[in-house]
C-alpha cells in the first residue's frame, strides 16, 4: 500500500489516499484536468496498485493513453437471481473440479463482497386487475423455482462474502441505489470512493451518484468475484453538457429515449460518458438514474454525474445515516470529486444536448433508441387508420400495458405522473380495455407506502394497475400468460398485437412471444394506453373516451401538471419510508449451516446442473481449422437473439426437453430461470423467432426464426436440430455476422450457449463491449473485420469453410482463410478483438473457469 500519499481526512477518523499530490507529483497541475472518471481510477492505482507500476499506470490517466492495462479493482460485486445464479454455479461445479485434482475447494470463495438479489424470476401470471395478484404471483414463483432457490440458500452459507436478498423485496439496482451504494466506502479506516460490477447491463443506474458502476457478464463478474483485478484500458471518456430545461410536462423518460437516439448517433459505444451543465443541476436523483439506467441502450459503458448536492438531498431522503452522508459530502469536496471541482476537467470530445428540445415521446416498435414524438405517431404510421369491428379486438391492439423496470419505477416523478393520471381518468370515468394485460411492479416496496401516503395507490389499482410483484417481470420478458380466449383471437385472425412498457428493452420477441412489437413510454403514458387499447391510437390528440356529461376527453385532460407531480413527491416521500423498508430487509439471517462446501446436485433438476466446462474442447482444446458457419447474421444481432429470456414454449427445442422431463406446460417458466441447467439452456441457443439467419433460405428467399441450415448437406432445419447435428460429427463452427454483435443484456448465456454448440470463432464488423468479454470468457475467439470489409463484399453464403492462422496477441492481425465451395481460397485480415494481455491469457486456458483452476491448483501445489 502506498501510504506516503495517505492523509486523514478532516473531521473524520477515517483516512484517505492524496491522489491530487500523487498526480501532481508526475506532472504539477495534472489533477485538475482530470475527468471524473479518471479520478476515480487513481484513487484505486493510488490505494491499490503495485509501487513499481503506479507511476506508469498514473501516467497513463494523466496522458489519455489506451495502449496499455492496468488493474481496476471494483469494491463489490451485484447480482440479480440469473446470472448471480448461474455465477455461483459455475464456482460450485469450479469447486467440484478442484477437489477432483486434490485441491481443497472450501478455498474457492468470492473474495470481494458479493451481494445477489433475487429479481428475475417472477412472471405476471396475474394481471394487476386481480387484488391478490402479489401473493399469487409469488406463490407461483416459489412454486416453479423451488430448485434454484434450493441452490441459493445453499450458497448463502456455503460461500463466504455472499449476502442474498431474497425474493419480492425489489429490483437490484433501485435496492443499489435507495440503500446499498454507500457512495464513499469506509472500511478498515480508509474512506474511497465506491466502485462496482454487476452482472446485467443496466448496473451504471447508480452512476447517477457519482459510483462508478459498470455491467459485466457473469464471467467478467466471477473474475473480480474470485479477487482478480479486471484489467482494463482507460476508456473514451466523453463529456455530455445538458443545457436548458425540460418543457412543461416532460418527464424524465421522455428525456432518456431523446438522449438514447442523440447518444447513439453519436457513436459513444463503449465510452464512459460524464454529464455536466447546468441541464444536469437542475436534475435530481431520480431524474439523473432514469438517464444512467439506460446506459447499454445508448452503447455506453457508464454514464455518470458528479457528486453534487442533488446527491446529498437524496442520500438524506432515502434515510442514510446522517454519519454516512456528512462522510460522502466531506470526502467528495476534500479529494475534488464535488462537482464544483470539476469545472476544470477537460474531455476529448464534448457532446451538447438542450433539454428544452425534448418533447413527449415513446420509442419503437423494436429498439430502444428509435424515438418517435408523440406528436408524429400519424406521420410515422404507428397510429394508423383501422375498422372498428364489434367483438373484436382492434388492430395494434395493446395486450400488455406495464408500469415495470427501475428505470421509471426508481424515480418517484414518474410513479406519481402514473397516479395522478389514473386519478383523474377514474374521475372521468375512463376504464382500461378488456384486452389489455395492465400490471404495476415496483423495484421498490417504497414505492408503495409513498403511493398509499398520497392516495394514488387505489387510483391505479381502479385502472388495473395495481402491485403485482417487486420485481423486473415484464421489463425482463417475464409478462406471464395471456388470457387463453385473447390469445387464440390473436391467433386466429393473425393478429398484429403490442405491449407498451416503462422498460428499457423493446427488442423483438423479448415481451411476450404474441406481442408481435412493443414500445417504450414513460408510466402515464402506459396508463393511457391501457385505456386506448391500441397503438394505433393517435395518443395526443384521439379521443380516451367521454365522461359522465358526455363530452371527449383527450390526453391533454388527463396529463398531470409539474406543480401538481412535485407537490406530492414534497409531500409523500418520506425518509422514514425507506428505512422502515430497508433496515429489516438487510438484516440478514444467513440460516443453518452448509453441510459440505461441494454442492449435492439434483440429477433430475432442469434449472440446476453442474457444469461441463472442463470437460475435451471446452477445456481449450481448438482446432480453428475447417470450420462451417452456423449462422450468417445481419447486423444488430442482441443477446435476446442469442439467448432469449422469455416465456418457454411447447413447441421450442427447450419446451420439448422439458415436457419430456416431466415438467408440466404450465411450469416451463422463461429461459432465463434455466440458465443454471446447461442441457435446457443451451436449446435456447438463437431460440428467438425474430431471428434472421441469412443462411436459411428456403424457396430463394431467406426465411424468419430459429433456423440454420446445415452444411454441405444444403438441408434448412430448425437451428437446434443443426446444433445436434454438427455436435454429433465433432464440426468445429464459426458465426459470420455484422455490426454491433451482441448487444443487449449482460447474459454469459449467449456466449455459453454458441460454445456448448461448438462455435469457436465469431467474425464480426463490430461487438458490444459485454458480449465481446464473455466470449472470451467461454474461449471463444473475437474477430473484427476491418473497415470496409464485410460478408457482403467476401460474397458469404455459408457454403464456405474457414481456418484462421496468425499469432494471438492483443488486437493483433490475424487471418481468416476462407475456402469456396468451388476451391476458391481468399485470405482476410482480421483484428483480433483480444483487447489485453490478460484477455489472451484467460483465451488459451479456454475460458475464465479454466483459467482460475490452473492457477488456482498451480498456487497450492
Amino acid at each position: 500500500m502506498n501510504t506516503e500519499y495517505r492523509k486523514a481526512l478532516p473531521g473524520s477518523t477515517l483516512d484517505y489516499f492524496d491522489t491530487r499530490a500523487a498526480v501532481d507529483a508526475i506532472e504539477a497541475g495534472a489533477y485538475e484536468k482530470l475527468p471524473y472518471t479518471s479520478r476515480v481510477l487513481a484513487e484505486q492505482l493510488v490505494r491499490r496498485c503495485e509501487p513499481e507500476l503506479l507511476t506508469d499506470a498514473l501516467k497513463q490517466l494523466i496522458e489519455r493513453k489506451q495502449e496499455i492495462d492496468f488493474p481496476w479493482y471494483p469494491a463489490r460485486v451485484v447480482c440479480h437471481d440469473i446470472l448471480g445464479q448461474t455465477a455461483l454455479v459455475d464456482l460450485a461445479g469450479l469447486r467440484d473440479a478442484i477437489a477432483e485434482k486434490g485441491g481443497d475447494p472450501a478455498k474457492v470463495n468470492p473474495v470481494v463482497p458479493t451481494q445477489l438479489i433475487v429479481d428475475h424470476s417472477l412472471a405476471v401470471e396475474c394481471g394487476g386487475f386481480d387484488p391478490d395478484a402479489f401473493e399469487k404471483n409469488r406463490a407461483i414463483e416459489d412454486r416453479r423455482n423451488e430448485d434454484r432457490f434450493h441452490f441459493i440458500e445453499w450458497t448463502k452459507t456455503a460461500f463466504e462474502n455472499v449476502d442474498v436478498i431474497p425474493a419480492g423485496n425489489g429490483i437490484m439496482h433501485q435496492i443499489n441505489l435507495e440503500k446499498m451504494s454507500p457512495v464513499i466506502q469506509a472500511r478498515d479506516g480508509i474512506a474511497f470512493p465506491d466502485t462496482c460490477v454487476g452482472t446485467d447491463s443496466h448496473t451504471p443506474h447508480v452512476d447517477a451518484l457519482g459510483v462508478i458502476a459498470i455491467g459485466v457478464g457473469g464471467l467478467e463478474a466471477e473474475t473480480v468475484m474470485l479477487g482478480l483485478p479486471s484489467m482494463m484500458r482507460l476508456p473514451d471518456i466523453v463529456g455530455v453538457e445538458l443545457v436548458g430545461k425540460r418543457q412543461p410536462g416532460i418527464t424524465a423518460t421522455d428525456i432518456v429515449l431523446a438522449l438514447t437516439e442523440f447518444l447513439r448517433k453519436e457513436r459513444v459505444v463503449g465510452a464512459y460518458l460524464e454529464f455536466f451543465g447546468e441541464g444536469a443541476s437542475s436534475l435530481s436523483i431520480g431524474d439523473r438514474a432514469t438517464i444512467s439506467n439506460m446506459t447499454p441502450e445508448y452503447g455506453a459503458t457508464a454514464a455518470m454525474f458528479y457528486i453534487d448536492e442533488q446527491t446529498i438531498d437524496y442520500l438524506k431522503l432515502t434515510g442514510r445515516e446522517p454519519e454516512q452522508v456528512a462522510l460522502v459530502e466531506n470526502y467528495a469536496k476534500v479529494t475534488g470529486l464535488w462537482a464544483d471541482s470539476l469545472s476544470t476537467a477537460q474531455y476529448e470530445r464534448v457532446l451538447k444536448f438542450d433539454l428544452s428540445s425534448v418533447v413527449r415521446t415513446m420509442a419503437g416498435p423494436s429498439n430502444p433508441h428509435a424515438r418517435v414524438s408523440t406528436a408524429d405517431l400519424a406521420a410515422k404510421g404507428i397510429a394508423a387508420p383501422w375498422v372498428k369491428e364489434d367483438g373484436l379486438m382492434p388492430d395494434g391492439a395493446v395486450i400488455i400495458a406495464a408500469i415495470t423496470s427501475c428505470t421509471n419505477t426508481s424515480n418517484p416523478r414518474n410513479v406519481v405522473a402514473a397516479g395522478l393520471l389514473a386519478k383523474k381518468a377514474n374521475e372521468l370515468g375512463l376504464l382500461r380495455k378488456p384486452w389489455v394485460k395492465s400490471s404495476f411492479a415496483p423495484g421498490s416496496k417504497v414505492a408503495k407506502l409513498y403511493l398509499e401516503e398520497a392516495g394514488l395507490l387505489t387510483e391505479l389499482e381502479k385502472l388495473g394497475f395495481g402491485i403485482v410483484a417487486y420485481a423486473c417481470t415484464t421489463c425482463n420478458g417475464m409478462s406471464g400468460a395471456l388470457d387463453p380466449v385473447i390469445q387464440q383471437e390473436i391467433i386466429d385472425r393473425d393478429l398484429y398485437a403490442t405491449a407498451v412498457l416503462s422498460g428499457n428493452r423493446n427488442f423483438d420477441g423479448r415481451i411476450h412471444p404474441y406481442a408481435k412489437q412493443a414500445f417504450l413510454a414513460s408510466p402515464p403514458l402506459v396508463v393511457a394506453y391501457a385505456i386506448a387499447g391500441t397503438i394505433r391510437f393517435d395518443i395526443e390528440k384521439d379521443v380516451l373516451g367521454t365522461d359522465q356529461a358526455g363530452n371527449p376527453v383527450t390526453l391533454k385532460d388527463l396529463w398531470p401538471s409539474d406543480e401538481e407531480i412535485d407537490a406530492i413527491v414534497a409531500e409523500s416521500v418520506k425518509p422514514e419510508q425507506f428505512r422502515q423498508i430497508y433496515i429489516p430487509m438487510f438484516d440478514l439471517d444467513r440460516g443453518e449451516a452448509a453441510k459440505s462446501p461441494l454442492y449435492d446436485w439434483r440429477p433430475m433438476s432442469t434449472y440446476i446442473r453442474r457444469p461441463p466446462y472442463w470437460e475435451g474442447a471446452l477445456a481449450g482444446e481448438r482446432t480453428m481449422k475447417g470450420m462451417r458457419p452456423l449462422a450468417v447474421l445481419p447486423d444488430n444481432i442482441t443477446t435476446d437473439h442469442l439467448s432469449p429470456s422469455n416465456a418457454i414454449m411447447m413447441d421450442s427445442a427447450a419446451g420439448e426437453y422439458l415436457h419430456k422431463m416431466g415438467v408440466p406446460e404450465e411450469d416451463f417458466n422463461s429461459y432465463a430461470t434455466h440458465r443454471g441447467d446447461h442441457l435446457t439452456a443451451q436449446r435456447a441457443t438463437f431460440a428467438n423467432p425474430k431471428l434472421i439467419n441469412e443462411m436459411a433460405v428456403v424457396d430463394g428467399k431467406v426465411k424468419q426464426g430459429s433456423l440454420a441450415r446445415v452444411e454441405p448437406d444444403g438441408v434448412v432445419m430448425r437451428m437446434w436440430e443443426a446444433i445436434e447435428t454438427y455436435m454429433e460429427r465433432k464440426q468445429p463452427l464459426i458465426i459470420v455476422a455484422g455490426a454491433d454483435y451482441g448487444q443487449g443484456s449482460s447474459r454469459d448465456w449467449a456466449a455459453k450457449g454458441v460454445r456448448l454448440a461448438g462455435v469457436e470463432v465469431i467474425a464480426a464488423e463490430g461487438f458490444e463491449r459485454i458480449h465481446r468479454t464473455n466470449l472470451i470468457g467461454m474461449g471463444v475467439l473475437p474477430l473484427q473485420f476491418e473497415e470496409g470489409t464485410t460478408r457482403q463484399t467476401l460474397s458469404i453464403d455459408g457454403t464456405e469453410l474457414y481456418d484462421v492462422e496468425g499469432e494471438l496477441t492483443p488486437r493483433g492481425t490475424m487471418t481468416l482463410v476462407i475456402t469456396r465451395k468451388n476451391g476458391e481460397i481468399v485470405r482476410v485480415p482480421m483484428l483480433c478483438r483480444l483487447d489485453t494481455a490478460a484477455e489472451v491469457r484467460v483465451y488459451q486456458a479456454g475460458g475464465v473457469l479454466q483459467r482460475f483452476a490452473q492457477d488456482f491448483l498451480e498456487s497450492t501445489h
